[in-house]
C-alpha cells in the first residue's frame, strides 16, 4: 500500500494547478467539468501513443483511460449535480469530482514508476490494506492541510481568482504572441554594462494577484525571479504578464511593477561573469525578442514548453545562465522555482547585494 500511496504523492501540483482546481470548484458546472475530463482524457491517450510504451501497456492504458472518462462523467451526473440547491452534501462531492480530475496522472505515473513494462491497477486488497501509522500521517497531513488553509484566507480571495481569470485570455501556452516588446534603448543600456562582469539575479515578494495564491502552496514568501546587467536594476527582465501593458511573455520590468502590496520586497544577488557570458545573454535576449515570446502558463504545472520561448520567469533566468555556461546548480529549467536560485547555491557563487522593501 505504500507503492500505491507514493505513486499517488508523486504527483505534484504546483500553484497554477491549485488555482485551476479551486476555480473549477467554485466557477465549474456540469458541462465544463465533462469538457475538463474528455480534454484531460484525450491528452493523455496521445501521450501514451506517443510514449515509449509497450503495446500491452499502450492498450491497458487506453482502456482505462476510457473507464475513467465513463466514471467520472456518471459521477458527477448522477451523483454530484443532482443534489445541488438542496442537499449540503453537494459541496463536498463537488470537491470529490474535481479531485478526480487527477486519477488519470495518477495512473500514469503508476504505469511510468514500474519502468512503462508493466500494467496493473492496485488490487481490492492492496487499496484496502491501511496500516493504523498511514492513518496518522494522513490525519497529520490533513490537519497540515486545515492549518495552511486558514492561512490563506485573506491571499486566495474571490477578488485574486476574478482579477487571475481575467487575464487568462491575454496569455497563450502554445504560441509566441510578445514580439519586440524591447527596445533597441534596451540594447545599448546593457551593451554599456559589459563592464560590470556580474549578472544580477532579483528576487522578489511582488504581491500580485498570482504571486500571493501561489505563495500559500509553495509557502514561499518570494515568488517571482529576473535577471538584470546592472546593479541599480535598470535593465532589469524576466517573463511575466506583462502588467497590462505589453503582451505575456518576456518583458522589461520596472521597480513600481514589484510593488503590488505593502510589504513587498526584493532581494538582489550578483553572481561573476566573464565579459563574453553576459554578452551572450544580451545576444539571446535580443533573440527572443525579435523571434517572440510567451508566458509559459501550463508550464507552472506540467513542467513542459510547447516552443522554446515559452517560458515562466525561473524557467526563463535558469535557462539563460545554462546557456551562457553559468549555472551553478543542476536541475531542469521547467523544474526551477525562484527561490531555487539561493537555496541551491551550494558553493557560495552568489554574492548578496542588498534587500529593497516597499
Amino acid at each position: 500500500m505504500n507503492d500505491v500511496i507514493n505513486y499517488f504523492q508523486s504527483i505534484r501540483i504546483r500553484g497554477l494547478g491549485w488555482l485551476l482546481l479551486i476555480s473549477l470548484y467554485l466557477f465549474a458546472n456540469q458541462p465544463i467539468l465533462i469538457i475538463v475530463y474528455i480534454y484531460l482524457a484525450a491528452v493523455m491517450v496521445v501521450r501514451t501513443w506517443l510514449a515509449q510504451f509497450p503495446r500491452p501497456a499502450k492498450l491497458g492504458l487506453t482502456a482505462a483511460y476510457g473507464l475513467l472518462l465513463a466514471l467520472q462523467i456518471i459521477f458527477i451526473s448522477v451523483v454530484v449535480f443532482p443534489m445541488r440547491g438542496w442537499s449540503p452534501v453537494y459541496f463536498p462531492a463537488k470537491i470529490l469530482g474535481v479531485i478526480i480530475i487527477l486519477v488519470p496522472l495518477w495512473v500514469e505515473r503508476f504505469v511510468t514508476t514500474n519502468n512503462q513494462t508493466v500494467f496493473y491497477l492496485p488490487t481490492v486488497e492492496e487499496a484496502a490494506t491501511v496500516s493504523f501509522d498511514e492513518l496518522r500521517q494522513s490525519a497529520d497531513k490533513l490537519s497540515d492541510l486545515m492549518n495552511t488553509a486558514a492561512e490563506a484566507k485573506d491571499k486566495v480571495s474571490v477578488a485574486h481568482v476574478k482579477t487571475i481569470l481575467e487575464d487568462l485570455p491575454r496569455h497563450s501556452s502554445v504560441r509566441y504572441i510578445n514580439h519586440g516588446t524591447l527596445t533597441n534603448a534596451y540594447f545599448d543600456a546593457a551593451d554599456a554594462t559589459l563592464g560590470d562582469t556580474n549578472l544580477y539575479l532579483a528576487v522578489s515578494n511582488t504581491g500580485s494577484a498570482a504571486s500571493e495564491m501561489i505563495s500559500v502552496f509553495t509557502r514561499k514568501q518570494f515568488n517571482h525571479v529576473s535577471l538584470a546587467f546592472d546593479r541599480d536594476l535598470e535593465t532589469i527582465i524576466s517573463y511575466n504578464g506583462g502588467d497590462n501593458v505589453y503582451p505575456p511573455g518576456m518583458n522589461a520590468e520596472t521597480l513600481e511593477f514589484f510593488h503590488q502590496k505593502a510589504g513587498a520586497s526584493l532581494l538582489v544577488y550578483s553572481l561573476p561573469v566573464t565579459a563574453a557570458q553576459k554578452e551572450f545573454v544580451i545576444d539571446k535576449i535580443d533573440e527572443i525578442n525579435r523571434e517572440g515570446s510567451a508566458y509559459n502558463m501550463l508550464g507552472l504545472v506540467s513542467k513542459h514548453s510547447a516552443k522554446p520561448n515559452i517560458m515562466f520567469c525561473s524557467q526563463f533566468v535558469y535557462k539563460m545562465l545554462k546557456m551562457a555556461g553559468v549555472a551553478y546548480f543542476d536541475m531542469k529549467d521547467g523544474a526551477v522555482r525562484p527561490t531555487d536560485f539561493i537555496e541551491q547555491d551550494y558553493y557560495k557563487k552568489l554574492k548578496f547585494e542588498y534587500e529593497l522593501k516597499f
